[in-house]
């Protein structure tokens, strides 16, 4: 009955329109309060605060939004995007699929998948446009696109399911990057289809030189070195990922500065956008914590696991229950959220199936990535809406085949755990 009241609680706050973090926080305060009184209520609020923003790789998170924010600040992502469309801009789709590979460089260099479409909206699209591109074929590619920051290390999605679940956070970020690359190239055959489909929906684009070709790689440095200083050091045990991200966000500031965009008015935006993007997410973490006392207080993830394990299904088919859940929980929920609320009681049953946890992180963050282009809460696409003014009926619709691609890329990367865990198996 505490259960189901703090549940109920949950609900009746999300549905409300409440914060995630409050409503979280809220809920397993109620729950705790029914279980056991005030005293343990007090006892877990008096140290929750303390033990959630203390740990070592929480350094990670502010670290890595900084250096997205000065990756932002030097333009780079510009050139990204210029250098894509001179390699593969001459056939037919080309500028599109070159949206999808400065996507996957800005992932590289970034972690912020926001952060990713909102650049690539205001750098790609008019070009689409321009080029006479079908309206919803531009803004769809460049809603999916934004999404490879999720996956491609660094990755914040990545790091807080590392901290939640207690996995080395070095092994997850290179779990993360033949599934880039295979996500990266479903996009991009996803565009072929669609062209091949409706030849009218992407003209072919001009082409260019080996001259051309060699002289926009000069541009592209910037994306090498942080990738260096970043999964570079980190693959070759060089540093830690904590230790990585600050060198990942001082390069960035080096870089932000070598292209002279670096101001201290842009260096003190940033920072500060950081920070509040940083407290949102500690914010969230404090309210699940809470809410994760009372749950393993109430031992609801061992009666969860003792009832699964009751099930005659395989267990195949019972991750195939879990990754529909995280499905239809993206359609409504923030994925920082749903990774924060639904890990401790998802984990503890991953493992007793024995599966890998480092492959199922992987793979419920690119569940995820669907989350992020579907209604009614598609973030992304929200994102692109707000800087193209196109209608948000057309951008779901835009992006919705890249959904079912999506859905084919996850059965891949499910059916074949070695194509995430092999390079994570080779770290030194």
């Amino acid at each position: 009955m505490t259960v189901t009241i703090a549940l109920l609680v949950l609900v009746a706050m999300l549905v409300a329109g409440l914060p995630v973090a409050l409503a979280m926080g809220v809920s397993g305060a109620v729950g705790l309060y029914l279980f056991g009184g005030w005293p343990i209520l007090q006892g877990i609020l008096k140290t929750t605060a303390l033990s959630t923003a203390n740990g070592y790789e929480i350094i990670t998170i502010p670290m890595f939004i900084l250096m997205a924010e000065f990756v932002i600040i030097s333009g780079v992502a510009n050139d990204l995007f210029r250098a894509a469309t001179i390699w593969v801009g001459r056939v037919r789709g080309g500028v599109a699929m070159a949206t999808v590979l400065a996507g996957a460089g800005f992932g590289a260099i970034s972690g912020s998948s926001t952060a990713a479409a909102a650049t690539l909206a205001s750098t790609s699209i008019p070009a689409m446009l321009k080029e006479g591109y079908e309206p919803k074929l531009a803004c769809g590619v460049v809603a999916i696109s934004g999404t490879l920051a999720m996956l491609i290390p660094p990755s914040i999605a990545l790091i807080l399911y590392g901290i939640i679940a207690d996995i080395p956070i070095g092994q997850l970020l290179m779990g993360g990057v033949l599934p880039g690359l295979l996500v990266t190239a479903t996009i991009m055959l996803t565009i072929v289809f669609l062209v091949w489909r409706d030849p009218d929906a992407a003209p072919a684009g001009r082409s260019y030189g080996f001259a051309e070709k060699f002289a926009s790689l000069k541009r592209v440095w910037p994306v090498v070195l942080l990738f260096t200083a970043v999964t570079g050091t980190i693959y070759s045990g060089i540093a830690t990922p904590t230790e990585a991200s600050g060198i990942g966000a001082f390069a960035a500031m080096l870089i932000a500065a070598w292209e002279r965009q670096l101001t201290l008015t842009k260096a003190w935006r940033a920072m500060r956008s950081a920070a509040q993007t940083t407290c949102m997410i500690l914010f969230i973490i404090l309210g699940a914590h809470i809410f994760g006392y009372f749950f393993t207080l109430t031992r609801v993830t061992n009666d969860m696991t003792a009832w699964v394990e009751g099930l005659e299904m395989s267990r195949w088919m019972i991750l195939v229950v879990i990754l529909l859940g995280y499905l239809v929980l993206g359609f409504f929920m923030d994925q920082i959220a749903i990774l924060i609320l639904t890990v401790p009681v998802t984990l503890p049953l991953i493992l007793q199936l024995q599966f890998d946890p480092v492959w199922f992180g992987v793979l419920i963050v690119v569940t995820a990535e669907v989350g992020m282009v579907t209604p009614p809460l598609g973030m992304n696409v929200f994102v692109v809406a707000r800087y193209t003014r196109r209608p948000l009926g057309e951008l779901f619709s835009g992006v919705i085949p890249h959904v079912w691609a999506h859905l084919i890329a996850i059965a891949i990367l499910a059916a074949f755990p070695a194509i995430t865990l092999w390079l994570p198996s080779t770290m030194r």
